[in-house]
């Protein structure tokens, strides 16, 4: 078993990579593989946690915190891997789907980080001025939520590609597949218990309540499988 866990997934090549390649492999797993999925399950499913007591406690900022610091971490992270790659001339230059595929989800992720900076102005009766793009669902909010939410998730399975893509190039050894496998597949299995677990909770009412006369109230939230109304509810089969 051990012999097994210390090869490479393919016996037929070696497992030979420089210090640079090997560190940016794993500056980009902690990324992509680590801080942005874990930042994507807090941000859908901590809005409102499971002993708050929602309506009457509003706006619990755990989720947008570990949201925060996850993506920022996420983007420090890929820059370090980023200027690693870029000693390797041979594989910043290099043709393969993999390398294309990388570079693509950095200059996303760039437009996803600016779109980020760019959501517009909170607003709300904890705020100094009452009105805002988040609290009035400006025009610029729903174009910001739609684009964001969808950038994320895509982002999301474009960088698991380049995950997987770039350890079969270097030839990673079977334990590197299965912590790797086995953590995606915890992450999975979490999203699915939180989902069924009525956690997937609107930001508009997490904030603000459910006060009818609110205009983000009288709206659909953006998103797929989004609550209103009842979090934590059990789903009913």
């Amino acid at each position: 078993m051990i012999e097994w866990l210390l090869s490479p997934i393919d016996v037929d090549r070696a497992h030979q990579v420089g210090f640079f390649i090997s560190w940016h492999g794993r500056f980009m797993v902690a990324a992509w593989g680590m801080c942005v999925p874990v930042g994507i399950v807090a941000a859908r499913y901590f809005k409102v946690l499971p002993k708050q007591k929602w309506p009457e406690e509003l706006d619990n900022k755990v989720w947008w915190n570990t949201h925060r610091i996850c993506q920022y971490s996420a983007a420090l992270f890929m820059a370090i891997a980023t200027v690693l790659i870029l000693y390797r001339s041979t594989a910043v230059l290099s043709a393969n789907f993999h390398t294309r595929t990388g570079w693509l989800v950095l200059v996303l992720a760039g437009i996803q980080i600016l779109s980020g900076i760019y959501r517009g102005t909170k607003g709300g009766p904890t705020e100094p001025s009452m009105s805002g793009d988040h609290y009035d669902m400006s025009k610029h909010r729903i174009i910001f939520e739609y684009f964001h939410k969808t950038m994320g998730y895509s982002l999301l399975i474009l960088a698991s590609y380049c995950i997987v893509s770039g350890m079969w190039a270097a030839n990673a050894y079977n334990w590197m597949w299965l912590i790797m496998i086995s953590w995606w597949l915890l992450l999975i299995g979490l999203a699915i218990y939180l989902e069924t677990r009525g956690a997937c909770f609107d930001t508009y009412q997490a904030i603000w309540g459910k006060d009818p006369s609110m205009i983000g109230n009288q709206r659909k939230p953006i998103g797929i499988g989004i609550k209103t109304q009842k979090p934590w509810a059990k789903k009913r089969h």
